[in-house]
This record gives structure tokens, C-alpha cells and sequence, in this order.
């Protein structure tokens, strides 16, 4: 993903909506942005990071919507719940 690809995306946001970052998959929880940092990699080609903020403050998980959307997680259904019996004391036996 680029920069381009980046301003893209979220171009069709409104400029004042908060941004959040959804980190790890397997546990899918939201942290707030802390900057970005321009810099080159070994090779010497421009790289920009997107850094989580110096409080490593975090939201809460991400909302399931959102890991389904990032496809993390499978959209999942609750399984049908069957009626059951009552049950009754059997008088100690």
C-alpha cells in the first residue's frame, strides 16, 4: 500500500471523523494513531510509517463488522436455540 492508495481511501471520509488503527488479527483491538514518519529503507527508497501513539492508548476491541470487513474473522451466527424440558428434583434419589 502506498500513500497514494492511503489518501485514496480516505478521501471519501469526512476530514473531522476520528481515525483508529485495528492491530492483530487473532485479537483484533483498536489504538490510537500517534504519528507518521517519513524515512528511507535499506535500499534507500522513501518508506513512511504510521505509528501508534506514545501513550499506547487502546480502545477496545474492534468492532466485528470492521474484522470481518478486514476479513480476520469469518462472519459467524449465533447456533438456533432449542427449547429444553424443565426439570424436576427427583426427591433425592
Amino acid at each position: 500500500m502506498t500513500v497514494g492508495d492511503i489518501l485514496d481511501l480516505l478521501s471519501t471520509c469526512d476530514r473531522d471523523t476520528p481515525v483508529r488503527l485495528a492491530i492483530n488479527p487473532f485479537f483484533p483491538m483498536a489504538h490510537r494513531l500517534g504519528g507518521v514518519e517519513k524515512t528511507v529503507d535499506e535500499h534507500g527508497w522513501p518508506m513512511v510509517y504510521i505509528a501508534e501513539s506514545p501513550e499506547a492508548e487502546q480502545f477496545g476491541p474492534v468492532p466485528p463488522a470492521v474484522a470481518i470487513a478486514l476479513t480476520w474473522h469469518e462472519p459467524v451466527e449465533a447456533p438456533p436455540r432449542r427449547r429444553r424440558g424443565a426439570t424436576r428434583p427427583n426427591n433425592g434419589q
